[in-house]
């Protein structure tokens, strides 16, 4: 990746974690998780309107360092609208990008999304993108279990 392409990345990153989208807690809910990070300190609370198999709204609250922030912003941007399957689809896509790389995944489908593709360089880091990511299968799944990246393999 060009330091051009890193520099825009990181901008992107820190435009969400200092002005994040969807970081509130819609009127109407029927399904939410919260989920933790206790190495970094993340937490994180994922609120959901899901309704017809999509999601009508999306939410989120917490508190969190600037790639987890950053990420629960631009994921609950993306997924307005989203099946339960194309949910999972974006939950693996995005999951294999920061675990595996980008070989084998189609960049142009997970979009803005992409701009964590460096987050795999450092594997503390990693749990702090996916957190939002886990919490949020927990809210699809109804589970009502929190999350916490430390169970994670």
């Amino acid at each position: 990746m060009s330091s051009e392409m890193r520099d825009l990345y990181q901008e992107v990153i820190l435009d969400h974690y200092k002005h994040p989208r969807n970081f509130r807690r819609p009127k109407t809910t029927n399904r939410e998780a919260q989920g933790s990070n206790p190495l970094c300190g993340d937490r994180i609370s994922i609120y959901l309107e899901f309704e017809n198999g999509k999601i009508k709204d999306i939410g989120f609250q917490g508190s969190g360092c600037a790639i987890s922030t950053a990420c629960a912003s631009m994921m609950t941007e993306g997924l307005k609208g989203k099946t339960q399957s194309e949910v999972e689809m974006f939950f693996n896509q995005f999951h294999h990008l920061v675990t595996q790389g980008t070989k084998d995944l189609d960049m142009k489908a997970l979009g803005k999304l992409a701009v964590f593709e460096g987050v795999r360089e450092f594997p503390m880091r990693v749990k702090c993108a996916s957190l939002a990511w886990h919490t949020l299968k927990a809210a699809m799944d109804d589970t009502h279990e929190p999350v916490s990246t430390e169970e994670e393999e």
